[in-house]
């Protein structure tokens, strides 16, 4: 699985993105999108700090005005992942915001005007080395394709994607990542088992307009999971109606869950059944969010409701805690270490993993 799943991605071109770089086999990088007013420089530099703290690698910021292009330049200064200019509509916009330190630009030549602002756009992006990010969302395919292939397909969103690639190459550039993305989670699968064997430019991932947080999360971890098995995917962003720091949360578990990534500790915790004396749902949250920031421990924690399976269930976990009556057992590979009274258990657990013999 592991030689297959690396096919595509070793293969891509490897393009810098400020300070990082995605394709030619480089680690898939996790994106996210402020939501704020990009022209509010400290909200949006608040938030992209949050978004760091929680793994985001690459930022993307809406740019729909002359002010909020202006504002990437103090943005910039004030972060430390590469920041990248979504931009609709206004070629100049494109322009002041590479002009104004983007690391990466976001567009869609057809909505961008005639083949001279396009050029206009590239040329400015090539005076720079910044890469542009070129693509379509099924919800944006051309009438003509819709048209010549009775509806949106994957086939028409790729063809729509190499057109715009094509596009650009025709100017003389190809510091290019692509993306075709769609709310149909089997078509975009599709479309990206069919792009993977027509170009080499790195691939932006995910399921567009995903959903709320649970929903969402559903189809994008289907989505990412299918696509990413097959070796396809360079850079991916998990796309969440709420909170983007989510966003970042979701891409990682869904590396980590394909061996896409390392580092971190995961938890497992069981799903209650009626010999549950203690509160796990709790427990199994306040577990969760105490290990988010322990990056330096590779471990699997278990989290298991009754004395009954909880050894035999957290065997292959590195250490676990399982709920009694009132009290609870520490487990170090499915061993019994010690009971502890529930009140404790998460400050004993906390301990163990601060004081992890690495």
């Amino acid at each position: 699985m592991e030689e297959y799943a690396m096919a595509y991605r070793d293969n891509t071109k490897r393009i810098r993105i400020g300070n990082r770089e995605i394709g030619g086999g480089s680690p898939v990088l996790i994106q996210s999108m402020t939501n704020t007013r990009t022209e509010d420089i400290a909200a949006t530099v608040s938030q992209i700090h949050r978004l760091e703290e929680a793994g985001c690698e690459i930022i993307r910021c809406a740019v729909p005005t002359m002010e909020a292009a202006r504002a990437l330049k103090e943005i910039k200064k004030q972060i430390s992942i590469p920041l990248v200019a979504d931009i609709h509509f206004d070629y100049r916009l494109a322009i002041a915001a590479v002009e104004n330190g983007a690391d990466k630009i976001r567009i869609n030549p057809g909505n961008i005007g005639s083949r001279e602002r396009v050029e206009a756009v590239v040329n400015a992006a090539e005076e720079r080395h910044v890469p542009i990010r070129v693509g379509v969302n099924s919800g944006s395919l051309e009438k003509e394709l819709i048209a010549k292939y009775r509806g949106v397909t994957a086939e028409g969103l790729v063809e729509s994607a190499l057109d715009k690639a094509r596009l650009i190459e025709d100017m003389g550039y190809d510091n290019l990542v692509i993306s075709i993305k769609s709310s149909d989670v089997l078509m975009c699968a599709r479309a990206h088992e069919l792009i993977a064997e027509r170009t080499s430019y790195p691939l932006h991932v995910g399921i567009t307009e995903a959903g709320t947080l649970h929903s969402g999360n559903i189809k994008s971890s289907l989505g990412l999971g299918i696509i990413l098995y097959q070796g396809i995917g360079d850079t991916i962003r998990v796309s969440l109606t709420g909170d983007p720091v989510e966003e970042v949360r979701s891409a990682r578990q869904i590396l980590r869950t394909m061996g896409l990534r390392k580092g971190g500790i995961e938890v497992v915790s069981c799903p209650t059944c009626g010999r549950t004396k203690i509160d796990l749902i709790g427990l199994a949250n306040q577990v969760e969010t105490m290990v988010s920031g322990m990056d330096d421990l590779e471990l699997k924690v278990a989290v298991m409701g009754c004395v009954v399976n909880g050894p035999g269930e957290a065997r292959e976990a590195d250490i676990g805690i399982a709920g009694g009556i009132g009290e609870g057992l520490l487990i170090k590979k499915g061993e019994v270490v010690r009971k502890v009274p529930e009140k404790e258990l998460l400050s004993v657990l906390k301990d163990e993993l601060l004081h992890w013999k690495r």
